[in-house]
């Protein structure tokens, strides 16, 4: 983890260091549950979506960048994944 903070227009933001120039983005969320310096693995919970950051409704700001300009996630992002429903509160 590489940024835990508060970033305007996007809330509560986790960006993290994948390594050979990529990082990923997380924002608007409710709470982080990592820190600057936190190894993550696969699996591993690092935040909980939200409404920060200006939103009316919850939801999750996702981005890819590779040497700092943003990259179209598609390519990296399979379509056959499902998401488990979000629980209430």
């Amino acid at each position: 983890v590489i940024y835990a903070d508060w970033l305007p227009g996007y809330g509560l933001m986790i960006i993290i260091d994948q390594g050979r120039g990529y990082m990923t983005l997380y924002g608007y969320n409710e709470n982080l549950t990592r820190k600057v310096g936190d190894w993550v693995g696969a699996g591993d919970t690092i935040a909980h979506a939200g409404d920060s950051g200006g939103r009316r409704s919850a939801g999750l700001y996702f981005g890819i960048r590779y040497n700092g300009k943003p990259v179209n996630p598609e390519q990296w992002c399979s379509r056959r994944v499902t998401l488990p429903p979000i629980a209430s509160h």
